[in-house]
């Protein structure tokens, strides 16, 4: 069985929008507008990319990032790496042709059933609803948290607010770094 990882930028107070300057969000950009940059805490982010082996979005953040990571420096594995779309709108007609081999899943089901086969890890970017829904219904297996020192108040967030049992979380790697960002990895527990 695979891994599912799901990795965000986060504020203290839960939020994920529009980390890296998106646009409609009155707080967008705001990973390198209101925290000085230090690249020591950012290691997580290249070590995701030699560790997984797909990646999975949804249709908002693949509508988003494709157009810009396939030709990104930063993003290098990202390019010929498998990636799943959980999407019930997006058509095969969408797709962007520069970014490799792209699949859309139609259900969550069809996720639960990708995690079946054979490979290693699969990553999550972005993608708050379908990190709410994946988490929801069971398919998280570890998240890597990069937590910023901020109370960004509205916004998307991370976690749903779904009535449900209490989901226990095993740390399994943290630091901290000077500019305040807390790197937290958790495996879930079951």
């Amino acid at each position: 069985m695979r891994t599912l990882i799901s990795t965000a930028f986060i504020s203290l107070d839960g939020v994920v929008e529009a980390p890296g300057g998106e646009p409609g969000y009155r707080n967008s950009g705001w990973t390198f507008k209101l925290v000085d940059f230090l690249p020591e805490a950012y290691e997580i982010k290249g070590r995701e990319q030699g560790e997984a082996t797909a990646l999975l979005l949804g249709r908002v953040s693949y509508e988003a990032f494709s157009p810009v990571w396939p030709d990104m420096a930063e993003f290098p594995e990202y390019r010929t790496m498998p990636k799943y779309v959980v999407s019930t709108t997006l058509a095969e007609d969408d797709l962007v042709t520069n970014w490799g081999e792209t699949t859309i899943l139609r259900s969550l089901d069809e996720v639960a059933a990708l995690k079946e086969t054979e490979g290693g890890p699969i990553i999550v970017h972005g993608s708050a609803a379908l990190n709410r829904s994946l988490s929801d219904a069971g398919l998280i297996d570890r998240y890597h948290l990069l937590v910023f020192p901020l109370l960004l108040g509205a916004g998307k967030r991370l976690f749903s607010d779904t009535d449900k049992d209490a989901q226990k979380l095993r740390l399994v790697e943290h630091e901290v770094y000077a500019n305040g960002i807390q790197k937290n990895v958790f495996d879930v527990v079951r």
